[in-house]
């Protein structure tokens, strides 16, 4: 789910922005963009499902944050991936060249 998340690129970009780890509104995240608030938030829920964006309540306004977390976690399995990767390959090579 949070690879399907990440795919689209205005979702992509509210991480980017929520990443500098200040909490904003709405009104913040569509002051830039040419998408509406109801777009917006549509796109917030999709990350909040994934659970890289929580909703935090500021009186009556609502204000989204990142959790690096889900990030972290995917970090770490690319990793161990990667090692594995390299680990196969490596023996591969070593089979090949005997």
């Amino acid at each position: 789910m949070l690879f399907a998340a990440l795919a689209d690129e205005t979702r992509l970009a509210l991480v980017t922005r929520l990443a500098c780890g200040e909490a904003a509104s709405i009104t913040n995240l569509t002051r830039y963009s040419r998408l509406t608030r109801q777009a917006i938030t549509k796109h917030l829920r999709v990350l909040e499902r994934a659970g890289m964006v929580r909703c935090v309540r500021a009186g009556r306004e609502s204000r989204f944050e990142l959790d690096p977390q889900p990030l972290v976690d995917i970090e770490e399995y690319v990793r161990g991936v990667s090692r594995e990767w390299e680990a196969a390959l490596a023996r591969l090579k070593a089979f090949v060249e005997e």
